[in-house]
């Protein structure tokens, strides 16, 4: 057994370095690049247009983002907070950590450059996932990359059987992902530091099975199988209570933590763009050496963290009842900037003020890993106080990343095997919260990385192959929205949700 098991790691170690570091994390980069250019720089030209139509719109009192037109559909913030949910986890968090103990510094600015792409990458998956959704037939909106693979790319000369399998792949991806990075190994952290902060005394173990974790997973089984059960409305529902609690909450205190070392502000931010460029060896390595594993854990990481090019939350974001898709495309721009220029910049910064990190060299001081960091950080600034708050933040981030994952894959199940698929999926979802509460093994967690990693592939050869689309569909919109021209917008592939699209009374929503 041992054996075999050391054959599989081996085996999933040379694709997850594929993956993530020799071809996939170039196609990446290159795809925000040319998303980047395509959209004329949109997340910079069109800032303030972006900025007020998704965000500041939800302060206004006639806002269309909070509106709900039916039970079939979720509205555009509850889409976000929805996606939010299962983007803003445990890597905002530990995989900030990991990036900064193994990358060092400069690994922050490479995080912050693989955002400022994916800013326009997770905007294009969203504007496609719009154009190309339909409703199933329970009415309810179906959108993701397997659809923009199957009737955009599919519709290319000699290219439907390609765009087909390509669209299978995807899917099997998300499922494969979801019970891996969306559901074990974020139960698995939720316990490891539940039972850390407030039972690290208990030592109960009946059969070699720690208990205070069964019990851990059991209670987030009843919970998940509550919220899960009940559809994307009911998780829509939560999430739209508990992001922007959890979030302004984490910012909040992290505030504090950077502030209480406020003189340690500017050498942090120093040591960023340093040890970035290169200029500095880490722990005595050669400088080049240095500068790529600081590039590949900030991307990484970043991308880890805001999924931007993964397609994953392309899945909710359809189901929006936005009727433009370049709306549902800004709320995308503006996820990726929340989730990764300010969750987790405020993680680095409490990392790099907390004084246990070395800013000249790089190195984390002796005894702390990526795994204590930032509760150490937390409780050198409020005690013990500080790490309930970190076992809470990362219960509240981790638990509703789950919540988010399971719409995910039900989602991909759907379009393998319809909406009855779907039931049987939920339930098995929901039972193997209990399998991360008691997993000690890490290649679960390491195999649901790799396939996290090959859900890019296929939807970042959808999103290059469309792009001219997305430039028309962009295009459109600025010229009617922004420059007030006279032209046909651009809704949808289908005929029937175009009609029903321009029939609709309202600017933003499908009525």
């Amino acid at each position: 057994m041992n054996a075999f098991l050391e054959q599989v790691t081996k085996i999933n170690d040379a694709v997850n370095t594929w993956v993530w570091t020799d071809f996939g994390l170039y196609l990446l980069l290159a795809a925000g690049v040319i998303m980047t250019a395509v959209t004329g720089v949109f997340q910079i030209t069109h800032l303030r247009h972006w900025w007020k139509n998704t965000i500041a719109s939800v302060f206004k009192r006639d806002n269309t983002a909070t509106k709900k037109t039916d039970k079939k559909s979720i509205s555009q913030f509850q889409a976000l907070c929805t996606a939010l949910a299962a983007t803003v986890g445990t890597g905002n968090i530990a995989g900030v950590a990991a990036a900064i103990c193994i990358g060092g510094p400069g690994a922050v600015l490479w995080m912050w450059v693989a955002a400022f792409l994916g800013m326009m990458t997770n905007y294009s998956e969203n504007v496609l996932g719009i154009f190309f959704r339909r409703k199933n037939k329970h009415g309810e909106w179906s959108g993701g990359a397997m659809y923009y693979l199957k009737d955009g790319v599919g519709k290319m000369k000699g290219m439907k059987w390609p765009a087909a399998v390509l669209a299978v792949l995807f899917a099997v991806f998300a499922i494969l992902a979801s019970f891996g990075i969306g559901n074990m190994g974020q139960i698995n952290k939720i316990t490891l530091n539940m039972e850390s902060a407030f039972f690290s005394n208990v030592d109960w173990t009946v059969g070699g099975i720690n208990m205070i974790n069964l019990m851990i997973g059991l209670v987030l089984l009843v919970l998940g199988a509550l919220i899960i059960i009940g559809g994307l409305q009911r998780i829509a529902a939560v999430a739209e209570r508990v992001v922007p609690f959890m979030a302004v909450a984490y910012v909040i205190f992290g505030l504090i933590a950077v502030g209480v070392h406020y003189d340690l502000i500017l050498p942090a931010l120093k040591s960023i763009f340093t040890h970035a460029l290169g200029a500095k060896a880490l722990a005595g390595g050669v400088a080049g050496a240095a500068l790529k594993l600081a590039i590949v854990q900030g991307c990484k990481r970043g991308v880890f963290s805001n999924e931007a090019g993964l397609g994953s939350s392309v899945m909710v974001h359809s189901s929006s009842n936005v009727k433009e898709p370049v709306k549902q495309g800004m709320w995308g721009i503006f996820e990726v900037f929340f989730d990764t220029m300010v969750v987790c910049t405020m993680t680095a910064l409490i990392a790099l003020t907390s004084g246990m990190i070395n800013l000249e060299t790089g190195v984390v001081n002796e005894g702390v890993s990526d795994a204590t960091l930032i509760s150490k950080a937390f409780g050198g600034v409020f005690g013990q106080v500080g790490e309930w708050f970190i076992a809470i933040a990362m219960l509240l981030f981790a638990f509703t990343t789950v919540l988010g994952w399971s719409q995910y894959g039900s989602k991909a199940v759907e379009y393998l095997f319809g909406v009855k698929g779907v039931k049987v999926y939920k339930v098995i979802f929901v039972l193997m919260i209990v399998s991360g509460a008691l997993m000690t093994s890490s290649l679960a967690w390491d195999i649901s990385d790799t396939f996290n990693g090959l859900m890019m592939i296929p939807n970042l050869i959808a999103v290059l192959l469309l792009s001219p689309l997305v430039f028309k569909i962009t295009r459109n919109y600025v010229n009617r929205k922004i420059k007030g021209k006279d032209e046909k917008p651009m809704y949808s592939f289908d005929p029937e949700i175009q009609a029903a699209a321009e029939a609709s009374t309202s600017d933003d929503i499908i009525e």
